[in-house]
């Protein structure tokens, strides 16, 4: 399969580790494409909900595939969310083409880009934690039974149907939080001259140019690969939305090596286990 190259891509919130992650659909899509920058904008691998016990190979070939992409020249940020906090003690780490970081701005085409999280802004994260893993705990179970929903759905001729987009939707709270989110984020953007912003946190892709007295600026958002299955793609001094919509085959898991399951274990120990 002939690869697309891009300039840059960048994915978030794919939370890895977790049962409402699409790894299979998103392995599926890193194997079409060749970028040259790849900006993983956090909650990558979800350390809160990380268990034991699940991990499949779909998740670790997710892993594998962005230490590939480094290994064959591609510039890799990893940028830290609140799901992979962890990682904040490594921060301003380089290996080769692979860095960890708690923010990127890049010049692209003579345009400062800014690209974050978004967590900064969560309340719920930053003064009552306990309250905001809890949460995620919900939402995992809630794609679960989601996905059950969908089966049976499926099997009666009709279309899936999102449980937690309908929740979003018809509590105004969250519209609140998202509609104050993206006001903050391109507020700032605005004041510190940037014309791009690219956040993630709120799983919810957007491409829309964001205004107020001061000025105006390109907010995006590369969404999620629990719901959504997007992310963002610039080539050809143009931004696009991707969404993921079933047109790349998914391949089925393949039994490993004892060489590839002992580099899988020592992998998963340096990035979850490696605690201060």
């Amino acid at each position: 399969m002939k690869k697309r190259i891009v300039d840059i891509v960048v994915l978030s919130d794919v939370h890895l580790g977790t049962y409402g992650c699409h790894a299979k659909e998103l392995v599926a899509y890193l194997s079409t494409i060749k970028p040259k920058t790849l900006i993983l904008n956090g909650d990558i691998i979800d350390i809160w909900q990380f268990r034991k016990s699940y991990f499949p190979k779909s998740h670790m070939k997710v892993v594998k595939r962005i230490l590939d992409f480094a290994a064959k020249g591609t510039t890799v940020y990893y940028i830290t969310g609140n799901h992979d906090e962890m990682l904040r003690k490594f921060s301003d780490t380089t290996m080769g083409n692979f860095s960890i970081v708690d923010k990127v701005v890049l010049e692209i085409d003579g345009k400062k880009a800014w690209f974050f999280h978004g967590d900064v802004f969560d309340n719920s994260v930053n003064h009552a934690k306990w309250i905001a893993k809890l949460g995620g705990i919900g939402y995992d179970y809630l794609i679960l039974l989601n996905r059950f929903v969908n089966w049976c759905l499926v099997k009666m001729g009709r279309e899936p149907y999102s449980l937690s987009k309908k929740i979003k939707s018809s509590v105004k709270k969250a519209v609140k939080f998202i509609s104050d989110f993206e006001a903050i984020a391109s507020d700032l953007a605005i004041e510190n001259n940037y014309d791009y912003v690219v956040c993630g946190h709120i799983h919810e892709p957007k491409m829309v140019v964001k205004e107020n007295k001061k000025g105006s600026v390109n907010y995006l958002n590369s969404g999620d690969w629990i719901e959504n299955l997007t992310s963002l793609e610039y080539h050809n001094k143009e931004w696009k939305l991707y969404r993921y919509m079933n047109e790349i085959e998914v391949e089925t898991e393949e039994d490993t090596s004892n060489n590839e399951i002992i580099l899988e274990n020592e992998l998963m120990t340096a990035l979850l286990f490696n605690r201060k």
